[in-house]
């Protein structure tokens, strides 16, 4: 329309500030959505939610267009949640002046393309994790990052959970001493099954040239982001993996063919600080949909925490009366600023849940404009998880330590 031309002309006016990657006088963020699966959908609900929740926030997300190969499909997602207008050639997405923002909800084997590319053309990128499909490549796309001066972000949303948040929060004050044990798992069962094929839209997560890993880059990425945020740095590994199902048909051949990624994964590690590791993750897990726990021992008091209850954060404090002893359950619920986030949403005492912690990145992320900080995990810090993830596959394919 005419009236929609004028508004994106206005908008433009400031084109040559967003080349650089910079935001001047501008208060929409015009987003570019690639992917329109199960993390396209959570990231759109976010954005959505921003100005709701978060309506102080100078930069405000628009939905400016959803990009995807099949056209009906995206025309269809952009259609429902609300886009502007859509693509089907991420290239053409990120030729257009009117996009400020990318977010890259494609397979792992696309990120390191598309993010290099919207880099290069000053736009600002969010990216799905993990960040690429070894560490050669995020520090790659993190190094170019950096040199363009583009905020950029990562995905690793369980760290916006309020509870988790408050971990951080009790960790940081010490009121855990040293700390001597950290053990996280993530268990699902949705594999188990000879007939699940791999590749295609639904279980590309399967095929080793798009995922570049199994559970490892899937699911234990998700646990080495929370560990190294709340725990610090690793410092070796050593680890054991196994493909259960040899063999799986590939949606695009109709052919059996080899399975290439793990299927479970545990590793032990020593951490920096002088504690001790423990990750478990499988997709064989029968009876677990999506079970990620962490707990963490010090010295004076232990927390834990698990997705299933995730509004909930365990406390064992050894401090208290011993008549009292025992763990507690707090219901991180409570508004007035001991509960983060929390006071963005209903009254005290009722929850929230999983798509939250993408609104609370979202917001984090329009808020880190404002400020001209970074919004944490940056591809820098994605980087870090990738080494982890990259020592692990190499420690259980030669069968001894690896230092990080």
């Amino acid at each position: 329309s005419v009236m929609h031309m004028a508004g994106r002309n206005e908008l433009n006016r400031n084109t040559s500030a967003h080349k650089r990657g910079k935001v001047q006088d501008m208060t929409q963020i015009r987003l570019g959505m690639i992917g329109y699966g199960f993390m396209g959908r959570a990231h759109t609900n976010a954005f959505k939610r921003v100005p709701d929740f978060f309506p102080e926030l100078k930069y405000k997300p628009v939905l400016q267009a959803a990009c995807g190969r099949n056209q009906d499909k995206v025309n269809a997602f952009a259609a429902q949640w609300g886009f502007a207008s859509t693509e089907t050639d991420w290239r053409k997405l990120l030729e257009r002046d009117d996009i400020d923002a990318v977010d890259i909800c494609a397979p792992n084997d696309r990120h390191k393309e598309i993010a290099l590319a919207a880099i290069a053309q000053g736009k600002m990128v969010l990216c799905e994790k993990p960040l690429a499909m070894n560490t050669a490549d995020g520090i790659e796309m993190a190094e170019a990052a950096e040199k363009a001066g583009v905020a950029n972000t990562v995905w690793y949303n369980y760290r916006r959970i309020p509870a988790v948040m408050l971990a951080k929060h009790i960790v940081e004050s010490g009121k855990l001493g040293r700390i001597y044990h950290y053990r996280a798992n993530f268990l699902q069962d949705w594999c188990i099954s000879e007939d699940v094929p791999q590749g295609g839209a639904s279980n590309w997560r399967l095929n080793i040239a798009e995922a570049g890993s199994g559970v490892t880059g899937d699911l234990l990425a998700h646990c080495i982001d929370t560990a190294l945020w709340l725990n610090g740095s690793i410092d070796k590994v050593t680890a054991m993996t196994e493909t259960f199902v040899k063999q799986r048909v590939h949606v695009e051949t109709g052919q059996l063919a080899p399975v290439g990624i793990d299927d479970a994964c545990a590793f032990l590690c020593r951490f920096s600080n002088g504690s001790l590791g423990l990750f478990e993750s499988s997709r064989y897990a029968r009876g677990h949909k999506a079970l990620y726990t962490f707990e963490i021992n010090g010295a004076n008091a232990s927390i834990r925490w698990d997705l299933h209850d995730l509004h909930r954060l365990e406390y064992f404090d050894h401090g208290d009366e011993s008549a009292l002893r025992g763990w507690r359950s707090i219901h991180v619920s409570d508004h007035g600023g001991d509960h983060p986030y929390m006071g963005r949403w209903w009254v005290p005492g009722l929850q929230i849940g999983y798509e939250h912690s993408f609104v609370h990145q979202a917001a984090d992320f329009m808020e880190s404009l404002e400020k001209g900080q970074p919004c944490p995990p940056t591809f820098r810090d994605a980087v870090e998880t990738q080494k982890v993830c990259e020592a692990v596959l190499n420690s259980a394919a030669s069968e001894i330590w690896e230092k990080i």
